[in-house]
């Protein structure tokens, strides 16, 4: 979820999104079930990442996720997932991809 709040500036194409998330969907349907947890390292999710990555991407994410340290205060496990995010840019990438991809799985 992090990642998903963290990423709401990221700019992406509507139809760009809307293509990659309909690749994904496919690769996530001919493993079985499309509704089933997604994990981050899924064929379904890094493909998902790797169809919408460019480094300009990448850089508002972490500027997102730099904008929630201050949420943070007192709130221990938030903090450290926020840390393990901003310290792997993989990662982030991976855990956004899949927040985009969970989001096209609620809207069904």
């Amino acid at each position: 979820m992090l990642a998903y709040v963290a990423g709401q500036d990221v700019e992406l194409d509507a139809d760009e999104l809307a293509g990659a998330r309909r690749r994904a969907m496919l690769l996530l349907a001919s493993g079985g079930d499309p509704h089933r947890a997604l994990e981050l390292d899924c064929r379904a999710v890094t493909a998902l990442a790797d169809d919408v990555d460019t480094p300009s991407r990448r850089a508002q994410l972490a500027h997102g996720l730099e904008e929630l340290r201050p949420e943070m205060s007192g709130l221990p496990r938030l903090a450290a997932a926020l840390v393990r995010l901003l310290g792997n840019a993989d990662l982030a990438w991976r855990a956004y991809a899949a927040a985009l991809l969970a989001e096209e799985l609620a809207a069904d």
